[in-house]
């Protein structure tokens, strides 16, 4: 059993981290206040291939595994949990079906764009009735001779303002239930395409999510992803990588919540001294630390099975689960450790809060990832 990074994997660590602390955390404040998508970092992750982290270079991606990608989605996200879930959306919700599921023009013609971040994509499954109950979608696609007709509506889609091609869940059978759901590609271009305006939001106000209305949406009959009726298989396997990619960005915002809380406790005076020699403070930067490195490790096991080709439903779950609410639980200790000054948003512990809370509903919520969980050992 190894527990350390490979050199390439080391060298995606750094080189990540020295853009983060460089470029985009100095930024991070000024796109939160402002709920300003952030274009220029966007390129820049483009530039060190981090849109297409684990898709092979003939598809324009940056041919490295998946336990690379965690490392550098922490590490942009330590600086800004917007400019992560975007660089997550594309890596897990949108290139990863397109190199598993598509068709070799698919690949070509739609994934290499992306993965080479000339092109940016979205994940259309959510809808205003479908949330963590994903069969209960009622978008349809309609075959009309070569082509497919789209009718309905998607709310909560990460990067879809500026998305170029949004993969869509639509049912083709409604008769078949879970079973009548297809998946399809379409291009932002499409008549009867359109976005609603971007999402007044908590927290990641970075990354811009909004609705997307499809009104008899015609799309070619090659822009179907998989095999007709396999829409629910794409969706659940799909998610099982997402949440390795979240659990990612969870650790980036509790490791920066951690990281300010001892600056914080350090430079702070109360009592004598500063409040780090407090022991109440020292109990919550021990417990801190511990959660997020139990945390990591969960992380970096899912991502590892996922890249050896072994299951990890399970493990993605359990990385996400407790990933989330350790962000949570940090956060929260970081604003109690930073006091009065937490609350303010001078500082940057109220930031990783709000940005916190997210991790724990996208991309299936706590109480769905205890199900994944539960359902898993009731199998064995």
């Amino acid at each position: 059993m190894h527990f350390e990074l490979t050199e390439e994997q080391k060298l995606v660590q750094q080189t990540a981290r020295e853009l983060a602390e460089r470029e985009i955390a100095p930024a991070a404040a000024a796109f939160d206040r402002e709920h300003r998508y952030p274009a220029e970092m966007v390129a820049k992750l483009v530039e060190l291939g981090l849109m297409g982290v684990a898709i092979p270079d003939e598809y324009g991606g940056a041919g490295m595994d998946y336990v690379s990608y965690v490392v550098a989605m922490e590490e942009i996200s330590a600086a800004c949990a917007g400019t992560g879930v975007i660089m997550s959306v594309n890596n897990s919700l949108v290139c990863d079906p397109l190199l598993k599921y598509g068709t070799a023009k698919q690949k070509k013609e739609v994934l290499a764009p992306l993965a080479s971040g000339r092109k940016l994509g979205c994940f259309g499954l959510t809808e205003p009735a479908a949330g963590s109950d994903a069969s209960k979608i009622r978008t349809t696609a309609v075959r009309d001779g070569d082509s497919w007709v789209l009718n309905g509506e998607k709310n909560f889609i990460t990067n879809a303002p500026q998305a170029d091609w949004a993969i869509i869940f639509a049912y083709t059978d409604k008769a078949q239930r879970h079973k009548g759901i297809s998946t399809f590609l379409v291009p932002r271009e499409t008549p009867g395409y359109s976005t609603g305006p971007y999402e007044r939001k908590l927290g990641i106000r970075a990354s811009h999510s909004s609705s997307i209305h499809l009104e008899d949406c015609r799309i070619p009959g090659d822009l179907l992803l998989g095999e007709i009726g396999q829409g629910f298989k794409v969706a659940m396997t799909t998610l099982d990588a997402g949440r390795i990619g979240i659990a990612a960005q969870a650790l980036g915002i509790a490791r920066a919540a951690l990281h300010e809380s001892v600056i914080y406790a350090k430079e702070r005076q109360a009592f004598g001294g500063p409040i780090a020699n407090l022991q109440a403070i020292q109990f919550m930067l021990a417990d801190m630390a511990t959660r997020l490195d139990a945390a990591r490790l969960l992380t970096l096991r899912a991502a590892h099975l996922k890249d050896i080709g072994q299951p990890f439903s399970k493990e993605s779950a359990m990385a996400k689960l407790f990933a989330a609410e350790t962000a949570m639980w940090v956060t929260t200790k970081a604003i109690q450790v930073h006091g009065g000054y937490g609350y303010l948003e001078d500082f940057a512990a109220e930031r990783h809060f709000r940005d916190a809370k997210i991790t724990e509903i996208y991309e299936g919520t706590s109480e769905i990832q205890r199900l994944v969980i539960a359902a898993s050992l009731l199998r064995e």
